[in-house]
């Protein structure tokens, strides 16, 4: 039986499975944060109950909170932090202040843009 947006227990971080530097920030959650979210790569996931596209899973990490509102890009990593609580909640809250979220979205742009270079060690190709 698979779960819609509506009926999550957790909110819902998704992300592309496909992407190193995802999978590492991912791993850095796993590691670092006490409280998480349930985590699950685009393509593992049945997008439509989630009231999510393809195109938008490709494009930025998505947030799903348990009463189905969706947040995409820098706003998903923000709600990401506050659901950690702590200080990562605090740099959260930051992010999502004006001005602060305007300059987050041109930094998260940036780095999906680029994140097949992000995600690669160095060295390796």
């Amino acid at each position: 039986m698979s779960q819609t947006a509506r009926h999550l227990e957790l909110p819902l971080l998704v992300f592309d499975g496909d992407c190193a530097f995802c999978r590492r920030c991912v791993q850095f959650m796993q590691r670092h944060f006490k409280k998480q979210p349930r985590i699950s790569s685009w393509q593992s996931l049945d997008l439509t109950t989630l009231g999510l596209t393809q195109l938008q899973c490709e494009g930025a990490v998505q947030w799903v909170n348990v009463n189905g509102a969706i947040h995409s890009a820098h706003a998903a990593i923000a709600h990401t932090l506050i659901f950690a609580g702590k200080g990562w909640a605090l740099l959260g809250h930051i992010i999502l202040l004006p001005g602060i979220k305007q300059i987050a979205g041109i930094m998260y742009r940036q780095i999906a843009n680029n994140r097949a270079c992000v995600g690669t060690p160095r060295g390796r190709a």
